[in-house]
């Protein structure tokens, strides 16, 4: 091979050495061994010589064209398998490490009290049952003995639904679901009516415009206060813990005659005074009583025969107070910061 040759090999090759990417190669085969390239160009002077020297020649290129071909996908093939090590050491999979388990949700604290509620009031004998959240007012209002004139069916108090033919609500209370059961059989009746209920309301940390309540009534023969507040005061241990002290006091709801409002010594403080029970030492729960007897009479029952109680109280105090949660807009905010702190609850 004549010097220029040898050259050209030389150069080739040293250059080919230091290619690392398959960028690099394809610029060197162009530059070599393309149809524009070093050797192509040389073999345009074959032209020149005479046909002994132009045989002689013809054989050295070609040996070195085969020469850059080899060297070329042996580089390549190198390259290529570099290439390969390196992805596969970026994109490895340490099977030795443990697994990561996928995020389990919960459920949401309000929906874990209702089912909390309702299971202990299942032991003692309760029903869960549901009702409509759109609801007429005569079930709202007329059969729960709240008349026209009572200021609990104010526009300011009560959101009404716009209609021409019948006064129709978004329910301010459970308790219409207890007419509806009323109406659907015969006592005894034991039920507890959970679910989400609508006030016209400023929002602020103990108020909402919708917020959740659970109703109790038990209708039967001879069923006394004695009978109520034993129900309750079991409730209250089961709830906040046996320890706990409950204490009854008289108060107005028009469904029920005598009313009462239950209250709990303060689990924070043992009922010596805190700040969550403002220093009295007793945390009001629920308001019950028993059963009007104009409600016994409005649904059909014989109110001389039958007596009954009824209870209502608000699963988001419940959860405030069993949870020491100071604002009831935490719940409705899906801050999942705050909604995790309740736990893997049963689903």
């Amino acid at each position: 091979m004549s010097g220029i040759l040898s050259d050209l090999s030389r150069d080739a090759l040293s250059a080919l050495a230091q290619v690392t990417d398959e960028a690099g190669l394809a610029g060197w085969h162009r530059e070599m061994l393309g149809r524009k390239g070093s050797l192509t160009e040389a073999l345009k002077g074959l032209a020149e010589l005479d046909a002994d020297a132009r045989r002689a020649r013809g054989r050295e290129l070609n040996a070195l064209k085969q020469e850059l071909e080899v060297a070329f996908e042996s580089r390549q093939a190198a390259i290529q398998s570099e290439l390969l090590d390196s992805r596969l050491l970026a994109e490895s999979i340490d099977v030795s490490l443990p697994g990561r388990k996928p995020a389990v949700g919960s459920l949401h604290p309000i929906t874990s009290m209702i089912r909390e509620v309702s299971e202990i009031f299942a032991h003692l004998g309760f029903q869960t049952v549901e009702g409509p959240e759109v609801e007429l007012a005569e079930y709202s209002f007329d059969m729960l003995n709240i008349p026209k004139d009572h200021p609990a069916r104010d526009v300011w108090d009560t959101i009404f639904i716009d209609t021409d033919q019948v006064e129709i609500t978004l329910r301010p209370h459970t308790s219409p679901m207890q007419v509806r059961t009323m109406l659907q059989q015969e006592p005894p009746v034991r039920v507890v009516v959970p679910g989400r209920t609508y006030r016209y309301e400023a929002q602020d940390a103990t108020h909402e415009w919708h917020f959740h309540q659970i109703e109790g009534l038990a209708i039967d023969r001879a069923i006394t206060m004695t009978d109520l507040k034993g129900t309750l005061a079991e409730f209250a241990r089961q709830m906040f813990g046996a320890e706990r002290k409950v204490r009854f006091r008289c108060d107005f709801f028009p469904f029920v005659e005598p009313g009462v409002d239950m209250s709990i010594d303060c689990p924070f403080c043992g009922g010596r005074g805190c700040r969550t029970c403002k220093n009295s030492g007793w945390i009001e729960l629920l308001g019950a009583g028993m059963v009007h007897p104009n409600v016994l009479a409005n649904v059909g029952y014989d109110a001389d025969a039958y007596t009954g109680w009824a209870f209502g109280m608000g699963v988001e105090r419940l959860v405030m107070l069993k949870y020491n949660v100071q604002d009831i807009r935490q719940f409705y905010g899906n801050d999942l910061r705050f909604l995790s702190q309740f736990g893997r609850a049963r689903l």
